[in-house]
């Protein structure tokens, strides 16, 4: 019975080996700022994580539903790649790494996770645990997903502590030579497989032994090791601090000896800089938490190097008031900077989290069962940032702004001849803020003006006299002072939740229980009309 066993997995591993294929255009490489295709043309990541670095190294869900499904789940929300983690462990231990799907499970007291896994994806039983990263890894290259590997961690486990073990070059499970020994492994092992764009060289750097002398030293270690390996992937460095501060790049960039490869990638929860979020208004805690991002990660758009934010996300729930405040915030950032990103995280449920079977995931796109979407409102408003407003490839319009609502994730669009209305980002209008402060029409003299509190704005070409400002801390606030009652006037959404009125401008002061997005517009550079 062993001996079929064994047959089985040979045989089911040369069809895995066989099937590496993807028909994804995805030899990637990097021009200024932005990712581009071997045509030159911009490829936006629109990503969602999917872990397979926890105990029983296998990817997440596999007892729930076939790969297949999982798969075609990610491509029906609109994502186009998938951050699929993964733990060194799994590579260079060598007990670990002969382990198949069934034994790991087993050893782990996870039989009725097994026992899904037997109903629904029997093929992996009896592979090892690399030979099942690739079968996924395949398959989502069936279905034209992009992949990207992220080194989690170490010891496959939960991730991530200040004092784990895991987290700096050093640390009591972070063996430098071992974990360029992995990465190698990892790039030599998907070395021809498309779908693998890129490779994360270690999630949120950390802990007492963290320093930028060491951070040089072996990180640039490490993307060489990937790039001679495999040199077809983008290389995609972190920071330090929980990968929340690259702001040492500022004066000091790193030396390699490959080019249009490199990528560094950046880390923002609301629990990243938690004090602002539950002590200050909110329009206070979006400039505060905005700038400090700027400094630590987000200059480096400014000096032409792509800045991935491979994790961010909120508690579907709802029941989070810090991360209710900073969605907001974190979407209008990621729609003014245009940047990639990769949402945490795919899974409803872990097999196993820090010692609890079935653990729930509140930040999971799915469900516990991994049936539906767990929140659709908040899925519908990230979503709205999957495709590109700027970059090579995309200039099919001249330079003008979208007016992008964060709280909905839709724009403002001219629906009659002076109706306003939000509506989809990809069907809305152009605009362009003059120098004097007016809001006008891409094509045209017409303008947005304001004749009444609480009533609809207006399409008029008199603009001399309507100048529009950003008064808040947020920047957010656009406001006009030219009404009949002679009062300040911020563009909001009307109670039908589409119509653009102008109401007397709210959240200004230090009131921390207000709640200022109704009234946040962020003017964001395009040059595409998505058509």
């Amino acid at each position: 019975m062993k001996s079929l066993s064994l047959l089985l997995a040979s045989l089911i591993l040369s069809i895995v080996t066989l099937s590496l294929y993807t028909p994804v255009a995805a030899v990637l490489s990097t021009k200024s700022r932005w990712i581009i295709d071997e045509s030159g043309k911009r490829v936006k990541l629109a990503c969602v994580n999917w872990p397979s670095h926890l105990q029983p190294m296998v990817a997440e869900g596999l007892h729930k539903h076939p790969v297949d499904v999982i798969s075609k789940s990610i491509v029906s929300r609109g994502f186009n790649c998938v951050r699929l983690t993964y733990a060194t462990f799994m590579l260079t231990n060598e007990s670990l790494a002969s382990l198949t799907v069934k034994s790991s499970f087993e050893s782990l007291n996870l039989t009725d996770a097994l026992q899904g896994i037997g109903v629904h994806n029997p093929s992996l039983l009896y592979l090892t645990l690399i030979q099942a990263y690739q079968a996924v890894v395949s398959n989502l290259g069936e279905n034209e997903v992009m992949v990207i590997l992220d080194n989690h961690l170490t010891v496959p486990g939960w991730c991530c502590g200040y004092s784990d073990g895991n987290g700096f070059f050093g640390d009591k499970y972070f063996d430098p030579d071992v974990w360029i020994q992995g990465l190698q492994k990892m790039a030599t092992s998907f070395h021809s497989v498309s779908n693998v764009v890129g490779m994360s060289l270690r999630n949120e750097l950390r802990g007492p032994r963290q320093n930028v002398t060491n951070w040089y030293r072996y990180m640039q270690k490490g993307a060489e090791a990937i790039h001679t390996a495999n040199p077809n992937v983008l290389v995609i460095l972190s920071g330090l601090s929980f990968d929340n501060d690259l702001s040492f790049l500022s004066s000091r960039q790193v030396q390699l000896s490959f080019t249009r490869k490199l990528v560094f990638e950046v880390h923002w929860y609301s629990f990243s800089d938690s004090k602002p979020w539950s002590t200050l208004n909110t329009n206070q805690a979006c400039a505060k938490t905005s700038g400090g991002f700027m400094g630590h990660a987000g200059f480096l758009l400014a000096k032409e190097w792509p800045l991935f934010m491979s994790e961010f996300g909120v508690d579907n729930r709802g029941v989070n008031d810090n991360d209710n405040r900073y969605l907001g915030c974190i979407l209008a950032k990621l729609a003014e900077l245009d940047l990639d990103w990769a949402l945490w995280a795919l899974q409803g449920s872990y097999y196993l989290r820090e010692g609890k079977v079935d653990h729930g995931e509140t930040f999971g796109v799915l469900s516990a069962d991994w049936t539906s979407s767990q929140n659709t409102t908040v899925l519908q408003r990230i979503q709205a940032l999957q495709k590109p407003f700027q970059g090579p490839g995309y200039a099919n319009s001249p330079l003008h702004q979208k007016i992008f609502h964060p709280a909905t994730a839709l724009c403002v669009t001219q629906k009659s001849t002076h109706l306003l209305q939000l509506g989809p980002c990809d069907q809305s209008t152009a605009w362009r803020y003059t120098e004097e402060g007016n809001i006008k029409l891409r094509i045209g003299f017409s303008c947005i003006k304001v004749e009444r509190v609480s009533e609809p704005v207006q399409l008029g070409v008199d603009c001399s006299r309507e100048k529009w400002e950003l008064v808040s801390a947020s920047k957010m606030h656009l406001a006009s002072m030219n009404t009949s009652e002679g009062n300040r006037l911020c563009l909001d959404v009307d109670r039908d939740g589409k119509t653009i009125v102008a109401n007397p401008c709210n959240c200004l002061s230090d009131n921390h229980n207000c709640d200022p997005t109704s009234q946040w517009f962020k003017l964001v550079n395009s040059t595409n009309n998505f058509h």
